[in-house]
């Protein structure tokens, strides 16, 4: 076994660092000396010293032969992978390249209807045409959970020419479905199973939390090392395991998806987070679920207030629950999760989203019996607000369940047409032409190709009005769409 105590890039990075040289090469600041004093006020000047281009003593991200190779053969290793690639642009480089790798023009690929905004980029960029499977849904709790084996089986006898099938892994919600089932349904086909687990690089780390996607059969699985475990921001894990998924491609693809110019400090965090994960992951991941425990508890006694997840029932779309994510439903105190986030925020609490129902929070190994505390302290001083008004009965039959999907024609072809622009009111049933989501959790309403319908207007509208926010449209205020041109 490696020795996991090993950090090939930080020791590279150092060693770069402590050689005196004269800097005649990228990045413009030259190792620290030409940046902003604003910049050194508010971060200190040791970390632009790291800020380094592909050195020789820094290996190259797309030819790894030195530190970068081995501290990705070391995050193999600890998460499970046969191989494991390292990313500076996201889970959404990743999720990407993954559909590259595996889909061609008008390629068929199975997927839910709620996946993140990453996947449509990824069906745009590769012509794949999505065959959408409706995920599991709670209409009381208005939340999407997992797609079911029974409907994944139907769309493969469906569609035998599928090139690969797509999950999300667990949801922003923690729910994980059954992968196992999945897998095993998706291979009878010697089909790639791909899976979205941004949400889930800590599952391989305790045996109380859920499976781990590759634990689970995962052919191909992304990983944002920066949302649940010590990476910064932007740096994430691609992973494969078995001879289903062309390592080739992959590496075609994520020189496509990734920058040329990797920062060394995003690399070094993913090795820096593999190593804490490796050594001490276990007791890490055993305090994080302490904590949570001890909020989840206090939560459920407060009068107004729930976990419901928690007290679900398992389901073929809901056979775990990551208890490390804490989502609290706020609606029975009379307001939408929308307003209790903004009256959180007033007493510096911030919760990870909120929809219409639910305040969700992320608890990791960063958290703090501090932090539990003043969630607590804010979530009963919420109970004795008593301004707060009865949004929720105005919005509460409004919901995602009720919105029907129809794809005309591809993303990418929607996404390359001409397109007009139109009043909001006058896009019913016309194709829309840009990507149209609630952010976070950024799955969207609206995407190229999909015939809008009054059922997503209304949504949209619904959410805008009780104080959510759209993304990825061009007008952001929601008064115009653009639609694919006649």
């Amino acid at each position: 076994m490696p020795n996991q105590n090993h950090t090939p890039l930080i020791d590279a990075l150092k060693t770069s660092i402590s050689r005196p040289h004269a800097p005649f090469y990228t990045p413009g600041h030259k190792r620290g000396a030409g940046i902003s004093p604003a910049l050194i006020d508010l971060l200190g000047k040791k970390v632009f010293q790291a800020d380094l281009t592909e050195l020789a003593e820094l290996d190259n991200l797309f030819a790894p032969e030195g530190a970068i190779l081995a501290a990705q053969e070391l995050a193999a290793a600890a998460f499970g992978a046969e191989k494991t690639w390292f990313l500076v642009n996201g889970s959404t480089c990743g999720i990407e390249a993954a559909i590259l790798a595996t889909c061609g023009m008008n390629d068929k690929i199975i997927l839910p209807r709620n996946v993140h905004s990453s996947v449509i980029a990824g069906l745009i960029l590769s012509g794949a045409m999505p065959i959408f499977i409706q995920p599991e849904y709670d209409e009381d709790l208005d939340i999407a959970h997992s797609i079911t084996p029974e409907a994944v089986e139907f769309a493969l006898k469906k569609h035998p020419d599928a090139k690969a099938v797509l999950t999300v892994y667990p949801t922003y919600y923690g729910v994980c479905g059954d992968l196992q089932a999945i897998a095993h349904l998706t291979h009878q086909y010697n089909l790639p199973l791909l899976v979205d687990e941004a949400h889930g690089a800590h599952l391989a780390f305790h045996p109380n939390l859920p499976t781990s996607a590759l634990a689970a059969g995962a052919d191909l699985t992304v990983q944002s090392t920066h949302k649940t475990l010590g990476a910064m921001t932007q740096a994430s894990m691609l992973h494969i395991q078995g001879n289903r998924i062309d390592i080739d491609r992959v590496n075609k693809a994520l020189q496509l998806v990734q920058s040329t110019s990797p920062s060394f400090v995003l690399l070094a965090s993913l090795d820096a987070a593999r190593q804490q994960m490796a050594i001490h992951g276990q007791e890490l991941m055993s305090h994080t679920l302490e904590l949570a425990a001890e909020a989840r508890s206090h939560i459920n006694s407060i009068a107004g207030l729930s976990t419901p997840l928690s007290l679900a029932r398992q389901s073929p779309g809901f056979m775990a629950l990551d208890q490390t994510r804490l989502t609290v439903k706020v609606s029975e105190l009379g307001c939408t999760g929308f307003a209790a986030e903004d009256i959180l925020n007033e007493m510096g609490v911030t919760p990870e989203f909120s929809s219409l129902q639910h305040l969700t929070f992320i608890l990791t190994l960063g958290n703090t019996k501090s932090d539990i505390e003043a969630l607590l302290q804010g979530l009963n001083n919420l109970t004795q607000m008593s301004h707060l008004t009865n949004q929720w009965s105005t919005c509460k039959h409004n919901n995602y369940a009720n919105i029907a999907h129809i794809i005309t024609i591809s993303p990418r072809e929607a996404f390359f047409a001409n397109s007009e622009t139109l009043p909001l009111e006058k896009t019913q049933d016309r194709i829309c032409g840009e990507i149209v989501c609630p952010y976070p959790p950024g799955i969207p309403v609206l995407m190229p190709g999909e015939l809008i319908t009054k059922s997503a207007l209304e949504y949209l509208q619904k959410i805008q009005a009780m104080g959510g926010f759209i993304t990825g449209c061009a007008d952001k205020n929601l008064r115009t769409l653009k639609v694919v041109h006649m």
